[in-house]
């Protein structure tokens, strides 16, 4: 890696900056497609009746496509900025990420196929396509970044040596169990917001018993972490990084507190603080690296030996400050809009 106070260029800072968009990006997407997934997977767990499983399939109708453009925008800065890395995900994870992108392709289209025949073994069969397609992605996700956490193996040409199985390792297996409870939970959370009745009950308390897994399963984690992995070198050279941590344990204790007196958009929101403190946490472990080397971490493929040049990061930096905007503009009057608690009129059969 290398020395970080060496660099002072353009080209070093620019890199940077857009290390740190490539993180919030990241961050965003998990957040805001989180609870979908989560909810997607809760289908066949929560919903009793057909009413019920169009409501759940309805609160987050309205959104689920536009979460999604935060993955295509992550995806796009690490074309773009990191073409070097993006390449190296795309042959080390190529079955991971293929399978990632298949299921989001099977969940997207259950949206709208579901509804399309008046026979219960054609909802049945798309209703298990979007519970799959919902439950994979998590799964896979929590894979792929924890094995990105803990570094790939790999070579001299920056290219992985990892297959498939070589991905399905304690610690890579370790952040898809994480992933998955971080995401219902969060799904379970959106519902106490947009169900009514039954399933707003079912929700709330699945929610109360997820909360003490969630809080197990990340102390756990981080203990795994700190054994298994080099994530915490950062933190211990430059202590003020620890303040990151700090966001998480928040997101959790008022998650809970929050979800004791009834305010669930509350709630929601300090989920939403939850997530995004882990996601930057493991962002900030392994900075600069963008994709680290185990064991070799001089392999590693960092911010500037995978970056573009000066001059296509201070564009896309132009392109960024005009359109971002416009993007979060369209989704807060979305959220604005349709985050409302549905009653019967707005299931739709």
């Amino acid at each position: 890696m290398e020395n970080l106070m060496e660099t002072g260029s353009l080209h070093y800072y620019l890199a940077m900056i857009w290390f740190i968009l490539w993180a919030v990006l990241w961050a965003v997407y998990f957040i805001l497609d989180g609870f979908d997934l989560g909810v997607g997977s809760l289908l066949p767990f929560l919903a009793k009746n057909e009413s019920e499983k169009r409501a759940m399939f309805n609160a987050t109708g309205p959104f689920w496509d536009g979460n999604e453009v935060w993955l295509i925008a992550a995806g796009g800065v690490t074309f773009a900025a990191f073409p070097y890395a993006y390449a190296q995900m795309f042959s080390g994870l190529y079955m991971a990420l293929m399978l990632l992108l298949f299921a989001l392709i099977v969940r997207g289209v259950s949206f709208e196929f579901r509804s399309k025949v008046e026979n219960q073994t054609w909802k049945t069969v798309w209703d298990w396509c979007h519970t799959l397609g919902s439950f994979l992605p998590a799964l896979l996700l929590g894979v792929a970044f924890g094995n990105i956490f803990q570094g790939i193996p790999l070579d001299e040409t920056g290219f992985s040596q990892a297959g498939l199985f070589g991905l399905l390792n304690p610690y890579g297996l370790a952040g898809g169990v994480l992933f998955v409870v971080i995401f219902l939970m969060h799904g379970a959370l959106w519902l106490t917001i947009r169900a009514t009745g039954d399933l707003h009950a079912r929700a709330e308390s699945l929610a109360v018993r997820l909360w003490p897994v969630e809080v197990v399963l990340t102390v756990l984690f981080l203990a795994y972490t700190a054994v298994a992995t080099n994530l915490f070198s950062n933190y211990f050279l430059y202590p003020a990084l620890f303040v990151i941590l700090l966001l998480p344990v928040a997101g959790l204790v008022l998650m809970r507190t929050y979800l004791g007196s009834k305010k669930y958009w509350m709630a929601w929101a300090s989920s939403c603080l939850y997530i995004g403190g882990t996601a930057l946490f493991g962002v900030a472990g392994i900075f600069p690296a963008i994709i680290p080397s185990n064991p070799n971490p001089g392999n590693s493929l960092t911010i500037l030996n995978s970056s573009s040049s000066a001059l296509t990061l201070e564009i896309m930096l132009v392109v960024a400050v005009i359109f971002v905007p416009l993007v979060i503009g369209y989704q807060a009057w979305a959220y604005k809009k349709f985050a409302t608690p549905m009653g019967e009129d707005d299931i739709h059969y």
